[in-house]
Order: structure tokens, then sequence, then C-alpha cells
């Protein structure tokens, strides 16, 4: 996981990748008329979703409202649950025209990823492909599905406190080269043992530090992800999660990439157990989570204290332990595929948010692990509409990471039993304890549509703790009340968090309303018509920027709420 120091508070970047695909011409739409879709939200709270793609070819009718004034909060949105999709668009208003008697004239036609965030989307990709993109050396024949072999540096059954072994480390951000590290085991726990590289600078963490980081591990982090996410593996029979610190984690990176785009500071290596590698030499078959070792004189790449290893590697580790977790109830539990990247990583960004409510909401441990994903989700909330919510390669854009925080925390708080964590817990090993993927497992974990619950999330993203109006139950977060959040942290830090909220819709009088520019696979855009008291209604026409109708594969939706 790449991390990148961004405030005071010890705030965490976690960048990736994304792509997009284009989307098709076709005929031109007629004029918004009378005859269109009318849209009767009587009363405020009250919502609908239009599909433009039926018989009223993208035009959506709102009628006078007599002597009260009202406002209606609008999200065009793609709610396509294939990754990737996008597609032009044009949301225009216009006073409402009589219906046509005569067929009508076509509308007119408008006119580098970082190093460290390359690494991270490398590792998921390969997870998600079983890691067989890796070329594994197969085993000759005849001992292709025997058991994973072990070399005398590690043998089975749990390790000795100072016992030595030998491990294979990706030493390129490509794993096109392995380094041979050497490690100690400092720090035994029930479930976690910690090896630190023979070859770590002077100055790292010492005895006591170790132990506090493998109580850590145990106490709180290991239990909080299986607890939330079901059991990891143990293909190497030796009942603990091995963590290896190493130096060859540090140098993935050069001093002068550490500063300028970020490092690792941690990872997952699906290859160490995934079968296909069962008799490969750069398997260590066995379940290893990789850190960075503390180096204050930085003589690897950037400088690490041990103050902040110590604050960092618990973050990466619960974080990664979801993938190592999720790798194995998908894989090798169920012979599935592995979850698709944008919601494995959602789940990973929630186990940080997990780990953060394990202290008390406000301490300094509690905002550690959760500041990272409160800041990805401004960042995508600060502009959806150039983000994703499932992004079609690698772990997503930093903000396309907390758009899958959000979903995810969305999904929870809605389909979970009640609030507690345990009734959370219950539905999160329910969404990792299946075959489903994707928007696949979002379908078959909630009983309902991935469009209906994708277009909820998206109204719920503004209307959830909006001052002076309440929200219908399925559009609310019960465990955030992001408005007192963010406008806590634009107290605290406006640097980083500018906006007291945001996300802030355009505003305009309905047949006012002008939107165009591209939708993307799950994100929506907002804005909000004003229909003054006595005003007359209006229309909107929803189409691609070039005047023709949406695309049905890609399942563009209207979302409407009456706010006033």
């Amino acid at each position: 996981m790449l991390r990148k120091s961004v405030t005071r508070l010890g705030l965490l970047s976690f960048l990736g990748a994304a792509a997009c695909s284009g989307n098709s011409a076709g005929p031109k739409l007629p004029p918004c008329t009378d005859a269109g879709y009318t849209v009767t939200l009587p009363v405020v709270g009250a919502y609908i979703s239009v599909d433009p793609t039926g018989a009223d070819s993208g035009c959506v009718v709102f009628r006078a409202n007599g002597s009260v004034d009202a406002e209606f909060l609008l999200v065009p949105q793609l709610a396509t649950g294939v990754p990737g999709q996008t597609s032009t668009y044009r949301l225009a208003g216009d006073t409402i025209r009589p219906a046509p008697v005569a067929p009508a004239f076509s509308a007119p036609t408008l006119a580098a990823l970082g190093p460290a965030e390359q690494f991270h989307a490398f590792l998921r990709l390969g997870d998600e492909a079983h890691w067989r993109g890796l070329n594994p050396q197969v085993a000759p024949p005849g001992v292709a599905g025997a058991p994973a072999a072990r070399s005398p540096a590690a043998p089975a059954g749990r390790p000795a406190l100072n016992s030595l072994r030998q491990f294979k480390v990706c030493s390129t951000l490509t794993c096109s080269k392995f380094a041979t590290v050497t490690a100690k085991v400092r720090a035994l726990d029930s479930t976690v043992a910690i090896y630190v590289d023979t070859l770590a600078p002077a100055g790292g963490l010492d005895s006591a530090a170790l132990d506090s980081l493998a109580t850590l591990f145990q106490t709180r982090l290991y239990r909080t992800d299986t607890a939330a996410f079901g059991r990891e593996s143990d293909i190497d029979s030796n009942r603990v999660v091995m963590v290896l610190m190493t130096a060859t984690v540090n140098k993935l990176v050069t001093q002068a990439q550490c500063q300028a785009t970020g490092f690792v500071a941690g990872f997952f290596f699906g290859a160490d157990i995934d079968p296909a590698f069962r008799t490969d030499a750069r398997s260590n078959k066995g379940e290893v989570f990789y850190s960075i070792v503390a180096d204050p004189a930085g003589t690897l790449s950037c400088a690490h204290s041990t103050t902040s290893v110590q604050r960092l590697v618990p973050v990466t580790f619960i974080h990664e332990f979801q993938h190592m977790i999720s790798f194995n109830q998908h894989v090798l539990v169920r012979g599935s595929d592995a979850e698709v990247l944008w919601l494995n990583e959602g789940f990973s960004h929630y186990a940080e948010e997990l780990g953060g409510r394990t202290y008390a909401s406000g301490t300094p441990e509690f905002s550690r692990f959760t500041i990272g994903d409160l800041y990805n989700a401004y960042q995508y909330l600060d502009s959806t509409e150039k983000h994703f919510l499932l992004p079609t390669a690698g772990i997503g854009s930093l903000a396309e990471r907390g758009a899958a925080w959000l979903f995810v925390r969305y999904l929870v708080d809605r389909y979970a039993t009640d609030t507690t964590t345990a009734a959370w817990n219950v539905f999160t090993r329910r969404m990792l304890a299946t075959s489903d993927v994707g928007a696949a497992n979002v379908a078959n974990r909630t009983g309902d549509t991935f469009t209906n619950v994708v277009n909820r999330w998206a109204l719920a993203d503004w209307v959830s703790d909006l001052p002076g109006f309440t929200a219908p139950s399925a559009l609310k977060y019960d465990s955030w009340s992001f408005r007192a959040t963010y406008a806590s942290l634009n107290s605290q830090d406006p640097g980083n968090f500018p906006k007291a909220f945001p996300l802030t819709p355009t505003q305009s009088a309905g047949r006012a309303v002008s939107l165009t520019g591209t939708l993307r696979a799950g994100s929506g855009v907002y804005a909000r018509a004003v229909q003054a008291p006595n005003a007359p209604g209006f229309t909107l026409l929803f189409g691609t920027s070039g005047g023709g109708p949406l695309d049905p594969a890609l399942v563009p939706r209207l979302n409407v709420i009456r706010i006033r």
C-alpha cells in the first residue's frame, strides 16, 4: 500500500489507477415536450429514479408547483455494475413545450500513475487474476497438486522466538525480481509472528516496541479483521500470520520517488497463498504481510522514524490483511474469482475505519485509522464528475478509493440488521463468504438490484444529514454525520479540507439547468433545481452531449429527490 504524509493528523493517501471506455453515437433525441415522463413528487423527501432510455426519449417533465416553492436535487448517473464504463451526457432544462402534432426535428448537436501507485495496482490485479499473470513456474509432471513445498529455512509448525527464516520478497514494483531476505522472529503472539530483516538499518524498533506492535496486531487488528471478514488461510500450518519488516520494501521506491509521490508502506502478495504457485520458488507459501522497517537516517529511501513506523504499519496491516482474508474466502475456500478491485479496496478501507473504531472517537488513534478514508472521500465528493465508483483497472485513484469506502459504508449501514458492530460484521462476512463478486455480490447480499442500491447511495451522499431536511431511512448513513465531520476538519485543517462540506451541487431554476460532461460507472453529478411559487413547470432532456439517446446497456438514471 502506498503511503504519503498529507497532514499533521497523520493523513494517509492511498493512490491507484483509473481507466475509462467510450460510448457510441446514436440518433438525435427530439426536443422535450409536454408528452415526456412526468415526475410526481408531492412531498418533501419523495424521490424517484428515472430511466431516460424509455419510451419518453429522455424527456422528464416537472409540472407547475402552485403557490408553494419547491427544490429538487438532480443526480444524473451511470448505474452500471460494469467497471470502467463512461458516457458523455447533457441534462438541459427548458420550459414545457406543447406535445408535437407532427414528427419533431432532431435536437441540435452541442459543441500517469506514480511508481508506488503502480505497485499496489499490480498486486491487486494479480490477486484478481489468481497471479497467473506472473507466469508461475509449473511443477514438473507427477508433482502437480502436491502440498506446498517448504525449504529448510521454512520449517512446519509455529515459529519460535529468535528463530531465523529466509523469505523471497518482491524487489521491484512489478515483482520482476525477488530478493532473498533472512529475518528473525523478534516478537510473537498467539496469531502473529513479527520477523525483522537481519540487515535492517540501525536505530530500528526495539524489543519493547515490537512486542507492543504484536500485541496491537493480536488484540485489535487481527480480531477486528477476522470478526468483520472471516478467517485467513493457514496453508503452511504454522498457526500465525507472519509480519515481515524488511529493508526490501523501503527500497521499492527511491528517495526521489518517495518525496515526489509517496512510498510503499506494506503489502500482501497473493502468490504466497495462490494454489497456482504451490511449487514456485518465488512464493513463501504462507500468510505474509510485508512492511517497511524503521530507517531514521534514510539510508534506504525516505527516512522513517520508529514513531512513524509504529503509527503507520498498523493502519497498513489492517488494510492488507483484509485483502489476504478476501483472497482466501473467494479463491482458496470457494475456488472462485478474487473480489473485483473496486469492491475489494472498499472493504480494505472500511477495515481501516473499523480499526479506528476500536478506540474512542476523537482520540489520536481513532483519527490515525480513519483520517485517510475521510480525506479520500472528501476528494471524491468534491468532484464526483471526475471519478468512477467502479474504475476499470487498478485500484482506483485517491478519490475513487474514497468512493469505494463510502459505498461499502453505506451498504453496511443500510443492510446490516442494526447499528451494532456485531451486526455490521455479520453482513460483511456474508459479502466475503461467497463466490459472487462485484455488482452481483452487492445484489445477492442486499436482495436488491445493484442499480437500485447505487442510485440510493448517490442520493444519500448529499441528503443523509442535510440541515433542515429529514432524509428517508434508505438514503442515510447511520454511522457518520459527514457534514459535522467535514466542518470540524475544515476548521482544523482548511488547507486539506477547504470546504465545510465538499459536495456542492450547482443551483438554478429548473428551466435553466444545464449540465454536460462525462458520466463514469457508478458516479453521478449533482445539481439543485429550484421552482418558485406559481412558477411554470419545466422539462429536463437527458441524453448524450451530442443530443443523442443514452445507451441502455450503461444503465443511465436521473435520480430526483424533493428537498423543499
